[in-house]
């Protein structure tokens, strides 16, 4: 059985609990990684900014992959490599978005931008990545710079069937894949997080077979296809446990924590 050489976790609904806390069951168990040399990050459909009040109490050294996995910063929030989606795939984007209803968000590198500042769930992502939104009227000159455009919609069934519209329509000139039932993420094509951990691991000189990946949505099955361990939360979705080596916990009952301490008793570290 391969040793695991770096643990790669998807944040939301997997890393922390339903109202967005790291507990210290969680935070402990990445230090017993660290002390037995294992390596670990994360990856989320957040942008970079939602992503840095982990780095310390993770004591984060690797890069992290904001905007699932299409972009990879360092824990200094410094750009390691930066992908944009093409502005026609970005226009297309938005007029599927409009015609099932839902709410369109377009974030750049640094700024997140609305144009419905009463839309459902506005609060729950500024509570999420601890940021205020910029309000337009219109999203055309932002175009040319979309890391990720979100649909968000409380019709889960609606937004499944624009998920399965938007990847026809969009085909290989951009990624749609949700990052919850709620939300669907349009990011650049050709990478996600998948890529990102091949990225990692080539950046560690191992094999992906040495990598650990834990998730609980569609948009990780990209990374659980690439690793040799990958591990699905106990409220993730049955399809997303079906394609997981194992299954743990969910996120209210500390499924991360749990499958780290797996980890480390599989390394003999536990």
């Amino acid at each position: 059985m391969t040793k695991i050489s770096l643990v790669v976790s998807d944040v939301d609904g997997t890393l922390l609990t339903k109202d967005k806390t790291l507990t210290e069951r969680a935070r402990s168990a990445v230090q017993r990684l660290h002390q037995a040399g294992i390596g670990f990050t994360i990856t989320s459909s957040r942008p970079a900014i939602g992503m840095r009040f982990l780095i310390e109490p993770l004591s984060l050294w690797l890069p992290v992959g904001p905007f699932n996995g299409s972009s990879i910063v360092d824990p200094e929030m410094r750009a390691v490599e930066q992908h944009l989606i093409p502005a026609s795939a970005a226009e297309r984007s938005l007029q599927i978005l409009r015609e099932f209803g839902a709410d369109v968000w377009l974030f750049t590198t640094d700024k997140w931008l609305i144009d419905n500042p009463s839309g459902k769930y506005v609060a729950h992502e500024r509570h999420t990545i601890r940021s205020d939104p910029t309000i337009v009227t219109d999203f055309s000159p932002y175009l040319a710079s979309a890391c990720k455009i979100v649909g968000a919609s409380a019709d889960a069934a609606r937004l499944e069937a624009c998920e399965k519209v938007m990847q026809g329509a969009l085909g290989s000139a951009a990624t749609a894949v949700r990052s919850q039932t709620y939300y669907l993420d349009i990011t650049p094509p050709g990478f996600n997080k998948g890529t990102f951990v091949e990225a990692m691991a080539k950046r560690l000189g191992i094999t992906t077979d040495s990598v650990a990946t834990i998730g609980d949505m569609q948009n990780d099955l990209a990374m659980f296809r690439v690793s040799g361990m990958s591990i699905a939360m106990g409220n993730a979705a049955d399809n997303v446990k079906d394609q997981a080596t194992h299954v743990t916990a969910s996120n209210e009952q500390d499924g991360f924590a749990e499958a780290m301490e797996m980890i480390l008793k599989r390394n003999g570290a536990g």
